[in-house]
C-alpha cells in the first residue's frame, strides 16, 4: 500500500481511504451488504482478486471486521472506527451530486448497479406482505430485462425468470429511469411522457412506485452555478475579530 511518508492526518487516512475502489466498498458495506458475493454484485468491474485485497486492507486497518466468532453471520461489517466514516463518504458522496452530477451521461448507464441500489432502497411497509415480482423491461441504451423479487421484507434481483408469475411490469427507457433514481427527473412526467411504463393492476402499481425511496444522493440538487467562481471572502476582522497569529497560519492539516 502506498504511503506519501508525512505525519498529517489527511496523508495517513488517504493512505487507505484514496485506492481506487476503496470509498465504493464502504459505501456497499454502509448500505448494509456484508457477504462477499453481494459486494462483488453492488461493484460492477472489480475484480474479485481486487476485492479481497481491498477487504484485507480495511481489516489490517481495523475499518471492518469479520464476522467469524461473532453472533453475525460470516461476512464483513463496519467496526466503529469504519462507522466513523460513514458522514464522511455519504458527504463526498453529496458533494459529487451536488457538483459533478448534473444528469446521467451514456457512459455513466449501469443498470447492474441501478437494480442492485434498486432492491435495497424499498419502503416494504407500502409493498405489503406476501411475495411481489416486478419485471423490469429497459430498453435505449441498454436493453435487457431484470426481476425483482420482493418477499417478507427483504428483496432480491434476478437476472434470470425466478420461476414466480409477474405481478408487475416496468417497461422504462433506460436513460430515464437512471435519472429519476437520481433525482434528476421527476417519475410521474416521465410516465406521464412514456419514458417509464408501469404494467399491472393500477393499485399495485401505485402501491410498488410509492415504496421506492430512490438514491441516497437523489434529495441533493445539482448545483448550477460556476464551480470555478470563488466565494466571496470576508476581510480581516470583518466579523469584528482581529485575525490572530493561529488564524494566519492555519494549515490544511
Amino acid at each position: 500500500m502506498p504511503e506519501y511518508g508525512s505525519f498529517c492526518p489527511l496523508a495517513k487516512a488517504a493512505t487507505v481511504l484514496s485506492q481506487r475502489w476503496t470509498l465504493l466498498i464502504l459505501r456497499e458495506l454502509m448500505c448494509g451488504t456484508s457477504r462477499f458475493n453481494d459486494l462483488e454484485r453492488g461493484l460492477p468491474g472489480i475484480s474479485r482478486a481486487l476485492l479481497s485485497k481491498r477487504l484485507r486492507t480495511l481489516v489490517d486497518c481495523g475499518i471492518i471486521t469479520t464476522g467469524e466468532g461473532h453472533v453475525r453471520p460470516t461476512g464483513y461489517y463496519l467496526t466503529q472506527r469504519g462507522m466513523e466514516l460513514t458522514p464522511i463518504v455519504l458527504g463526498i458522496g453529496e458533494w459529487g451530486q451536488r457538483w459533478l452530477n448534473s444528469g446521467t451521461m451514456p457512459d455513466d448507464i449501469d443498470t447492474d448497479l441501478l437494480m442492485w441500489d434498486i432492491h435495497r432502497r424499498i419502503d416494504f411497509e407500502r409493498v405489503g406482505e406476501g411475495r411481489l415480482v416486478v419485471e423490469f423491461d429497459f430498453r435505449g441504451l441498454s436493453q435487457r430485462s431484470y426481476w425483482l423479487v420482493c418477499e417478507n421484507g427483504t428483496a432480491s434481483v434476478c437476472f434470470d425468470p425466478p420461476g414466480f408469475e409477474n405481478d408487475l411490469m416496468v417497461d422504462a427507457d433506460t436513460l430515464t429511469l437512471h435519472d429519476v433514481w437520481l433525482g434528476r427527473a421527476d417519475l410521474m412526467m416521465a410516465m406521464k411522457r412514456d419514458s417509464i411504463r408501469v404494467h399491472g393492476p393500477s393499485a399495485l402499481g401505485r402501491k410498488f412506485v410509492q415504496s421506492l425511496q430512490y438514491s441516497l444522493f437523489a434529495h441533493v440538487p445539482f448545483n448550477g452555478n460556476d464551480p470555478g467562481t470563488l466565494p466571496a471572502a470576508p476581510q480581516p476582522g470583518e466579523d469584528g475579530n482581529s485575525p490572530t497569529r493561529k488564524d494566519a497560519t492555519a494549515s490544511a492539516w
